[in-house]
Parts: structure tokens; sequence; C-alpha cells
């Protein structure tokens, strides 16, 4: 007799194989692009086209994940985009020009937009909402590890063998998830999913990618410069067409009515503040503390990795501390802390301790990961099981603007206060302050993400915690539901 695993547990390990090598590579690529332009012969700008074909690929194809899934089934769309993701790796490592890489990269985005909304709707519609907390056990590999150990492990590739094995890396991990999955996952197809909402494609492929365009080129060529300015207005002109649209259709490929759900539209926003303040000290601070402190590549890599750990510890406690706490308490409490540690990050200089910088990190990852944890946990308490694969892709999208938003942001405020200052006619410095206000600006989005954690109602995600409480009629709109 044929013994077959877990369907929970089936679940777990191919969304972590799979989501921890799409994180791992986001990271893993940066810190190779240098190297990656000698060998091609090609100057460091033009590098950034690597990053920028991923990012745009992505937002294409990220809001279509919810219909695909429903309509050809989470197995079939999941595995099918976790094929491409690793054959596009593949390619990647073979490429021989940064054309064909950046080919190689435009189709890994397109792998990589499909795979997170449509894994997750899979582990939602797995996990009843009462088992939700115990989840964070999970996702820390691919939301906290991965991201952090991409650089260290680029590094260390990239040095002692050949940038072209940072994507040969991927094969391994994608090669073995696809088959567990292919042989134990199980299929879910939505009955009524819906004809495709061709309309609002057309409107969300170019909005969102001449957004994520804009945003994370801003810096870089200038917020002023007509191609930023066009590409960043087109954008928001197609995103409110899109807006207007999903919210006149029967049945929209971005369902914003289930925004009309309080918990899930509260939890979203957190989210996005969250990723924002995140995302953007990540960003800020290895500068930092390399234009700053002098520190090398490697001691940044090293030093930043605690967040991970932080992150790590937090997903052991987060079950035991959100059902005791509650989700207001904690969310408010761990993002309020993550803040006030992110101000004493903008006062560290090169008389402070390694171990002291390393143990704000720490205390970054741990209350964050006290917040992220308990959003995902109520996040979805309330929407229907045929609508998560809607959900799900609604949640993503928030997430990677937030995380867009952030970057660009306070890439703007080092921008506007200039990294360099002269101390005279010959000498330049590296301007502390830039990078403090950007460390403050990246407090500020975990602030707003503060004052609408109060407005959380623990009674909403009731379903979430062992300990009953009384439960309210869920503050959705009738039409919430609908378009699925």
């Amino acid at each position: 007799m044929r013994v077959r695993p877990n369907p929970k547990a089936v679940v777990c390990i191919v969304y972590v194989a799979a989501m921890f090598m799409a994180a791992m590579d986001a990271t893993i690529v940066n810190v190779a692009l240098r190297t990656i332009g000698s060998d091609l012969q090609v100057p460091p700008s033009a590098m950034g086209t690597l990053n920028i074909g991923y990012l745009v690929s992505l937002a294409v194809f990220l809001p279509l994940s919810g219909w695909l899934g429903d309509r050809w089934g989470t197995k079939r769309v999941f595995l099918i985009a976790l094929g491409i993701f690793t054959g596009a790796s593949a390619l990647c490592g073979l490429a021989d020009s940064v054309a064909s890489l950046t080919v190689c990269r435009v189709i890994q985005g397109a792998g990589g937009g499909l795979l997170t909304p449509v894994g997750m709707a899979m582990l939602f519609r797995t996990f009843a909402p009462q088992e939700r907390a115990k989840l964070s056990r999970t996702l820390v590999l691919p939301i906290a590890v991965a991201p952090a150990l991409g650089p260290i492990v680029g590094g260390v590739i990239v040095d002692a063998i050949s940038w072209r094995w940072i994507f040969y890396f991927n094969l391994p991990v994608g090669i073995a998830a696809l088959l567990f999955g292919m042989a134990y996952l199980k299929e879910h197809v939505e009955p009524e999913a819906g004809k495709f909402d061709a309309l609002g494609f057309w409107l969300s492929a170019p909005g969102f990618a001449m957004a994520m365009y804009a945003l994370s080129q801003g810096a870089i060529r200038g917020w002023s410069s007509p191609e930023i300015i066009g590409t960043g207005l087109c954008g928001a002109v197609l995103l409110t067409m899109l807006v207007r649209t999903e919210l006149r259709v029967s049945e929209p490929m971005l369902n914003l009515r289930l925004l009309g759900d309080r918990l899930f539209r509260t939890m979203g926003l957190i989210s996005l503040c969250s990723a924002a303040g995140l995302l953007g000290m990540l960003y800020v601070f290895p500068l930092m503390y390399q234009d700053v402190l002098k520190a090398s590549a490697l001691e940044t890599g090293l030093t930043t990795f605690p967040e991970a750990l932080g992150l790590m510890v937090a997903s052991q406690i987060v079950p035991w501390s959100y059902q005791r706490i509650g989700p207001r308490r904690l969310i408010a409490i761990a993002l309020l802390c993550a803040a006030f540690i992110f101000v004493m990050l903008s006062m560290v200089g090169q008389e402070s301790s390694p171990w002291y910088i390393r143990s704000l990190l720490f205390g970054v990852g741990l209350f964050l990961g006290h917040a992220v944890g308990a959003v995902q946990v109520a996040c979805f308490v309330n929407i229907p099981p045929a609508s998560m694969g809607r959900a799900s892709t609604l949640f993503t999208v928030q997430n990677r603007l937030g995380s867009a938003i952030g970057v660009a942001v306070l890439a703007g405020l080092l921008a506007a206060f200039g990294t360099f200052a002269s101390d005279s006619a010959v000498t330049v410095q590296a301007n502390a302050g830039a990078y403090r206000a950007a460390l403050l600006g990246a407090a500020a989005f975990l602030a707003v993400a503060l004052l609408f954690a109060l407005r959380i109602r623990d009674t909403d995600a009731a379903a979430t915690m062992r300990k009953r409480i009384p439960v309210k009629t869920p503050d959705i709109e009738p039409a919430a539901t609908a378009g699925k």
C-alpha cells in the first residue's frame, strides 16, 4: 500500500522550497552585478536592466495569478510557474550577453509573479483560521532567512566559483520541489472562476509595469527626468482607470471589493507600510554602514544577518504571543518597538560597537517578525475559500507596491540631502545626515502602520484564536464576495 504524506505537510514543503528559492534570488543577484558586467564586458550602468526586467515582468503577471489559479487549478499554475522560474534560472547561467541574460530575467519575473499569490492561496485554503498562527514557523524561511542569506551566499559563490552558479544554485531546489509537488500536491479549481477580465489585464499590465519602473529607477535616473515623469504619470493614470474598471465589472481580475472587509483592508495597509519601512531600511542601512562606517560588503552582510535571526526567533514565539495578547496589541507593540529601533539605528556612528548594531538589527527582526506574522494570521480570516486566490493576489500586490514605494521614498531622501558632503576643497566625506534622515523616513512608515494597527478589532479575528471571544458580524459590504 502506497503511503501518501500529509497534505498540509506537502503544501508547506513545496511552498517553502519554491518561495525560498525565489526570495533568495531577489538578493543574491545584486552582489554579482559588478562581476557579471566585467565578464560580459559592459559598464556597470548597463547592469541595472537585469533587475528592471525582472521587476517589470513580475509586476505584469502578478495581478493575473489569482484568476489563473482559480481557472486552471492552483497546483497546475503553481508548478508551471515553478518550472518557468527554474528553467529560466538555468538559461540565465548559460547566457553569453547582457541582452540574453535580461530576456532570461524577464522570463524569471513571469514565473515569480505567479508563484507567491498562487502559493499563498494554496496555503491558506489548506489551513483553517485557528491553525494559521503556527504557519509563522513555516513562513519564516522564505520571508526572513532567504533574503538575508542571499548577499552572503552570493558573495561566496562569486568569489569562489563563478557568477553563473548564483543561477544554477536554484536548480536542485526548484527541480526537487517540482517533482515533489507533481507527485503529492492536490489540485484545486474554482468552479466559478469567471471569464477572463481582458480590460483589467490590459490596464494592469502596463500600469503596474510603468509604476514599478518609475519607482525603482527614479532615484537612479533622477525624479525630474522626462523618462521617469512620463512613465510614472502614465502608470498612475492606467492604475486609476484600473480601479474604476475593477469596481464596475462583475468578474474583476483584481477583486477590489474584498477591501470592503475591514480586517482584510486594515491588515493590507499595515503590510504595505511595514514592507515600505523594512525594505527601505534594508536598502539604506547597508549603504550607510559601508559609506559612513567604512565597512566592507562582507562585514555589512554579516552585520545585517541578525535581523533574519530575530525574524526566526519571532516565528517561534508568534503562535504563543498571538493567542495571549491578541492581534491588535501584538501588532501595535511590535510596530512601536521596531520604529524606536529604527530611530536608534539612525544615530549609530563609527564609535558604535558592531555588536550593539547587530543587537539593534536583531530587535528589528524580532519585533517586525511579530507584526508580519500576526498580520498574515489574521488577514484572511473573513475571506471565503472561493475568494482566497483573488485575496492573496491583492495582498501580494499591496506588499510589492509597499516595498517599491519604501525604497523609492528613502532613495529620494538620500538624493535630496546628498550622500556626500565636502569638508574642504579636497576632502569629500559621506553625508551621515542624509542616511539618518532616510532611516527616520523608514521609521515614519512604521508609525503610519501603527496608526492603522490601532484600528484593529480583535473580535474580527476571533476565529484565529483558541480562546474564543464574542464574534461580531464582519464589517464587509455585500458586494465584497462578488465577482469571483
